[in-house]
């Protein structure tokens, strides 16, 4: 289908790709959007989640971690995770009894090898970077459809720091005109947005929390000799102690006092960020599932620590999102440290917390090919509106 009849077709069948910092696979979801900007209406039909091999997995976190690889390793991984992500595709339309060909749009966030949002000098220029992987071009050649990736770049090139991405997408789906709602998202990082009620999307607040499944991921597998990748329903950390001065030492990190707009990622919480903590855990003799206990402990402290000091002012509920949404563990400690709000997930809400960042990024597609701005500036220090997003066909 052509940019100009996808432009004038108002129902569209739309694929979005989540591949999330956590590394372990790919979010796929089919949704039928009707509509665009504010009268955009989405459907679910479809959501599948495919997890990587354990090789393919620990050679994107390689690289991601910055010691390894050059333009021959991204090349290929740039490739292979186009392949891995049609394969997705292919499994999600099996699902919803829909044929590859009948797709319309596709929107990929692709797989994040690195992100710098603050300028630093390099040769000469202040320059800040980020670069997502993962070919859509092969997506295109196989479905036929136009497919919307690298969203982070064009925010960027306008001052912003190209996250958080979804603050326009939740504002279309989650604002409310009589209750303020923020929405935490749990994935390997967290990110956090603040919907006023009745407010316009200039008004909304979203900036990265801090850490969010990353150090809990890391404890496990090292606690597990890496058969574990998370903790499954924060069993693990809920058996162990939290140790007063390790947290006490985490929350010393300058980054939950920096005010918005702000981004992290794992070019800070890496395994350099782990070697440091558990140099420290030894120093204070503690044990590998306290060491897990406490970065659970310490990844709510951060939400809560967001909530009281960055966000203009409470808000009624907070709804939980991403993996560590199911992690109970980590939710009994949020609804302790806030107990003036509602702590929800995405599921009290009848939505589909899995599937939620795989449909932005087919809203922002859809967004993308009308030429809508998606950003949202107040939230990631970008200087104005931008249209989000480069189209393949």
């Amino acid at each position: 289908m052509s940019l100009r009849t996808l432009m004038d077709t108002r129902s569209k069948l739309v694929i979005g790709l989540m591949g999330g910092t956590s590394a372990d696979g790919v979010d796929a979801v089919l949704v039928r959007i009707t509509g665009w900007g504010l009268d955009t209406r989405v459907e679910q039909l479809a959501y599948v989640s495919i997890p990587f091999g354990d090789e393919v997995r620990a050679r994107i976190l390689d690289i991601a971690g910055g010691g390894f690889g050059g333009s021959r390793e991204l090349g290929r991984m740039n490739a292979l995770l186009g392949r891995l992500y049609l394969d997705a595709c292919e499994t999600l339309c099996r699902r919803a009894g829909v044929a590859l060909s009948d797709i319309d749009l596709i929107g990929s966030h692709g797989q994040t090898v690195y992100h710098q949002p603050v300028s630093e000098e390099y040769l000469g220029r202040e320059i800040s970077a980020t670069y997502q992987i993962g070919d859509v071009s092969i997506l295109c050649e196989r479905t036929g459809a136009p497919a919307v990736s690298d969203f982070r770049v064009r925010d960027m090139a306008a001052g912003g720091q190209g996250a958080p991405l979804v603050p326009y997408t939740e504002y279309l789906l989650y604002r409310r005109e009589d209750q303020d709602v923020a929405l935490q998202n749990l994935g390997g990082m967290g990110n956090i947005t603040f919907l006023p009620r009745g407010g316009a999307l200039s008004e909304v607040v979203a900036f990265d929390t801090g850490p969010g499944n990353v150090l809990i991921d890391a404890a496990v597998e090292r606690m597990s000799g890496g058969t574990l990748r998370f903790d499954e329903g924060g069993r693990l950390a809920a058996a162990h102690p939290v140790s007063g001065p390790l947290l006490a030492w985490l929350m010393e990190d300058e980054y939950l006092r920096l005010a918005p707009p702000k981004t992290t990622g794992r070019e800070k919480y890496s395994q350099g960020f782990l070697e440091i903590l558990y140099r420290r855990a030894g120093a204070l003799s503690l044990t590998e599932g306290e060491v897990l206990a406490t970065v659970t402990r310490y990844t709510a402290e951060t939400v809560a620590y967001a909530v009281r000091h960055h966000l203009p002012r409470l808000p009624s509920i907070l709804v939980a999102g991403g993996g560590g949404s199911y992690n109970h563990t980590l939710l009994a400690h949020l609804r302790e440290l806030l107990p003036e709000l509602q702590v929800a997930v995405n599921e009290d809400l009848g939505l589909d917390g899995d599937a939620k960042e795989a449909v932005a990024f087919a809203i922002l597609a859809n967004e993308a090919v009308h030429g809508i701005c998606s950003n949202a500036p107040a939230a990631t220090g970008a200087s104005h509106p931008v249209v989000m997003g480069k189209i393949s066909q």
